[in-house]
């Protein structure tokens, strides 16, 4: 099958990995899986390009890197998008999570961003029987986005995996 889209993740910190990870593991114990992709980190989706444009979503993914510092991102709620079929975790937009997103390209896209974490990707009636299983465990909390990385998708492949420039840290 030929690749479909290529698509430009901020991955969130080790802490935030953890929480998301047990979170996950609850929803798991009361017997939801999920269609998400497995093996990839939780992550904010960024911007999403078609396959022929790998070399110049590679170039611009190691650019916003190289020109941004590690960003805080505060996780305030949870909430399913609409036809049910998405549980996530979502931060407050901030100036600093909107410089990186607008630094990363805006090919057309099909829906407005909408900053998030996938907790549940399943059928709409699994997704509105997870929630209070959630609710249980939700707490807001502080995470870092401290690295982006490029995958080409169908099959899942990875391009690129670049931490943001700590050197930065003044600067932002």
């Amino acid at each position: 099958m030929a690749e479909q889209f290529l698509t430009l993740m901020a991955d969130l910190d080790s802490d935030a990995q953890a929480r998301l990870s047990a979170w996950y593991g609850a929803l798991r114990e009361a017997g939801f899986l999920g269609a998400q992709t497995p093996g990839l980190p939780y992550h904010i989706s960024l911007a999403s390009f078609p396959p022929d444009k790998e070399k110049e979503a590679e170039a611009l993914t190691r650019k916003a890197c190289a020109e941004f510092s590690p960003v805080q991102v505060h996780f305030s709620h949870i909430g399913v998008f609409a036809g049910g079929r998405v549980l996530f975790c979502a931060p407050e937009r901030n100036p600093g999570l909107d410089a990186l997103h607008a630094a990363c390209g805006q090919y057309p896209q099909k829906y407005p961003w909408t900053p998030h974490v996938t907790v549940l990707m399943e059928e709409a009636d699994a997704v509105c029987a997870a929630l209070p299983i959630l609710l249980k465990s939700f707490a807001p909390f502080t995470a870092r986005v401290d690295r982006l990385h490029l995958c080409a998708f169908w099959p899942t492949r990875e391009i690129a995996s670049v931490a943001l420039n700590d050197a930065n840290a003044s600067r932002r």
